[in-house]
C-alpha cells in the first residue's frame, strides 16, 4: 500500500523546506563569491576556490564562511582567524596566480587582513 495523503503532504512540505534552504544557501555563497571577485580581484572560479579553501582549512561549513564574508562586507567585522585564512587563500588563488594576471596590487578596497582593512 502507498502513503496516505497526509503523509505525502508532510513529505512534500519537508522536501520544499529543504529546497528553500538549498536555494538560500546557494544565494549566500554566490554573494560571497561576488565579494571575493570585487575585493580580492579574482575570477568567480577563484573566488569559489578561496571560500572552499577557507572552509577546509578552518573546518567550518562553506555556507557559514560565506555568511561571515557577507557580514564583513556589511560591517567590516570578521574573526581574525577567518581573515588570515582568506588572505592566505587569496594569495594562493589571486591575480598573481593567473597567467597574464596582475602581479602588482591594484588600488582599491582592501582584502581581509590586508593593510588598511577594517
Amino acid at each position: 500500500m502507498g502513503e496516505s495523503a497526509p503523509d505525502k503532504i508532510a513529505a512534500l512540505r519537508a522536501e520544499v523546506d529543504q529546497l528553500k534552504q538549498a536555494v538560500a544557501s546557494h544565494a549566500v555563497v554566490d554573494q560571497a563569491i561576488g565579494m571575493m571577485v570585487a575585493l580580492g580581484r579574482v575570477t568567480p572560479e577563484q573566488g569559489w576556490q578561496v571560500l572552499r579553501d577557507v572552509s577546509q582549512h578552518t573546518n567550518i561549513r562553506l555556507r557559514y564562511i560565506a555568511e561571515l564574508v557577507l557580514i564583513w562586507g556589511r560591517r567590516g567585522e570578521i574573526p581574525p582567524e577567518i581573515s588570515a585564512e582568506l588572505e592566505e587563500a587569496l594569495d594562493r588563488h589571486g591575480p598573481a596566480q593567473t597567467p597574464g594576471g596582475d602581479t602588482e596590487p591594484v588600488p582599491g578596497p582592501p582584502a581581509p587582513g590586508r593593510p588598511g582593512s577594517a
